[in-house]
């Protein structure tokens, strides 16, 4: 993710620019910023930031991009990779796995902030809701159906519901863990309590599934 931040030029100043704007973007909102404030924070005349950014709409994009960025250089396993996997671990190792990296991506700040952001602009903002729906919920799923259907096939999992339906009915009570968690990390509150109810309720699926 630090990588994908711009250059460290002289000043540094189209990289001050897109940290300052992440950060009071993910505690206000876009439409709640002006680049007055960006550039008070960033410590630049108003006119300077435009040899960086046309638009303020632009750094908004330039967010978009990073996170979309992140979540390509972070891909998910391809089919032959996921075989191969689930040939070595069981269902609930391989659904911890799953939450464990999710809380591992989130340690960086930078990502988390950004995070906010999709969750603060996705009623206004088509490209957020695009991002939300198409790569963090569909592309969930279509990974999981994937790796149900493997597990059915080899006779892992009961084969009583389709590998969509397991996916959907699996996944999205995390999504509501998932968000519960960035809230009480936003709020520096202890996650012990739902970091159980995660394992419980991947120990639930797992028995639910089980031949």
């Amino acid at each position: 993710m630090e990588t994908m931040l711009p250059s460290r030029e002289p000043g540094q100043t189209k990289r001050r620019i897109l940290e300052v704007a992440i950060e009071l973007f993910s505690q206000n909102g876009y439409s709640a910023v002006s680049v007055r404030e960006i550039t008070k924070h960033v410590g630049i005349k108003e006119s300077a930031l435009y040899n960086h950014y046309k638009t303020k709409d632009e750094i908004l994009q330039s967010i978009y991009q990073l996170f979309t960025d992140a979540s390509e250089g972070n891909t998910l396993p391809s089919p032959e990779q996921l075989e191969a996997m689930l040939q070595h671990v069981d269902l609930q190792t391989f659904l911890k796995q799953g939450f464990e990296q999710f809380k591992r991506t989130i340690e960086n700040p930078l990502l988390t902030q950004i995070w906010r952001i999709l969750n603060i602009e996705q009623y206004r903002d088509a490209r957020a809701r695009e991002i939300i729906l198409t790569r963090i919920y569909k592309g969930t799923i279509d990974f999981l159906e994937s790796a149900f259907l493997l597990l059915q096939q080899n006779k892992k999992i009961k084969d009583t519901y389709s590998p969509r339906m397991l996916a959907v009915e699996y996944q999205y009570p995390i999504f509501a863990m998932m968000t519960e968690y960035l809230l009480l990390r936003f709020d520096n509150k202890e996650t012990d309590e739902l970091q159980q109810r995660v394992e419980a309720h991947i120990q639930y699926f797992n028995d639910y599934v089980r031949p």
